[in-house]
């Protein structure tokens, strides 16, 4: 059996409709590069199973970019939706692998769930809120075979309604990162590397080079760092895992790259809606946004306890725990005030 090259990860909580467009682009990226004629051909592969897990069905299957000698396959992995997403995946998108979990496990249960059934060499985690270019799959593979130290990659996402995605391009939070950010400094003084320690745009976002962290909105790694590092950490619920992941991966001696083509759109707190770009398209209710705001602010001292309360003296952790308790407050209140 050929090795599979991508295993695309797509979690999906209540949002049906960015879903499909999300796989539609996924479809439309491998057939740019296959010369596959139908999505029957898609079909000749399929299977459908239980996997031994009862609180799990999985069905799907692969198909094959014959002329780039691509193999992909797509798992979408379903976090216990309720606007009838894994019907229209499974009834529309018969080429891909189906996990339906009977519980939202947040972001990294979900992805977890969806390693399990991976089996590629590279590993795409792909919200369910971006569009992928045709040529996505390719530019991913033919980067990440030019250096086998590269562990993982994001490229420039672009959000829906326009400009860059600031979070494709990320540092670490330390307490000075944080504090810059929150107060707004980062974003008067972009190019200043004292006050823009967040998100780094002091560097060249033309060219490929080293970053701290991309997103886990779109981000591809080897299998070989899920060994190397683990899996995502589930002690996060919502938010804050991709930067854990990131750390960690950069930690194990792995590069972290940012590649400055745009390969994605992003409409951005689909599944949240935390975020004013989504808030035309989120069919989240304000019990899920109290719930995902409530969840940031744990992952962010979660993140702080983790990585950096060892790293600097009592006094700068109990400044820090202390803003990040005031945010949070600050943003749960905004969310019991907004219908």
């Amino acid at each position: 059996m050929a090795k599979v090259n991508f295993s695309i990860i797509v979690l999906s909580y209540n949002t049906k409709d960015l879903l499909k467009l999300c796989l539609k682009s996924i479809y439309n990226s491998i057939q740019e590069n296959s010369g596959l004629a139908s999505g029957n051909e898609l079909n000749a592969d399929m299977s459908s199973s239980f996997r031994g897990n009862p609180a799990l069905l999985v069905r799907g299957g692969r198909h094959k970019a014959e002329k780039r000698g691509i193999l992909v396959e797509t798992i979408v992995v379903d976090n216990a939706s309720d606007d009838g997403s894994p019907d229209m995946v499974e009834k529309e998108f018969t080429w891909v692998k189906l996990v339906r979990s009977q519980f939202n496990l947040g972001y990294s249960g979900g992805n977890n769930l969806g390693i399990k059934e991976s089996q590629g060499k590279y590993i795409l985690f792909l919200n369910s809120d971006v569009e992928i270019s045709k040529n996505t799959l390719v530019d991913m593979k033919i980067f990440l075979d030019t250096d086998r130290k590269i562990g993982a990659v994001t490229p420039k996402v672009m959000l829906y309604k326009g400009g860059m995605d600031p979070d494709c391009h990320r540092g670490f939070p330390s307490p000075w990162a944080s504090f810059t950010y929150f107060l707004g400094l980062g974003s008067i003084f972009p190019k200043s590397k004292l006050f823009g320690q967040y998100h780094k745009f002091y560097q060249d976002l033309d060219t490929v080079h080293e970053i701290d962290a991309g997103f886990g909105t779109f981000m591809v790694i080897r299998a070989e760092v899920v060994k190397s590092v683990g899996v995502w950490d589930e002690g996060y619920f919502f938010y804050g895992e991709d930067l854990d992941y990131f750390y960690r991966i950069k930690k194990a001696g792995w590069k972290v790259m940012f590649y400055p083509k745009v390969l994605a759109l992003h409409h951005k707190g689909a599944s949240s809606g935390l975020r004013v770009e989504s808030k035309d398209v989120t069919q989240a209710s304000r019990e899920i946004r109290l719930t995902t705001a409530k969840a940031s602010i744990l992952a962010m001292e979660r993140f702080y306890r983790k990585f950096y309360k060892n790293k600097y003296n009592p006094f700068v952790t109990f400044l820090v725990l202390l803003a990040i308790k005031t945010l949070g407050s600050v943003r749960i209140s905004s969310h019991y005030l907004r219908k």
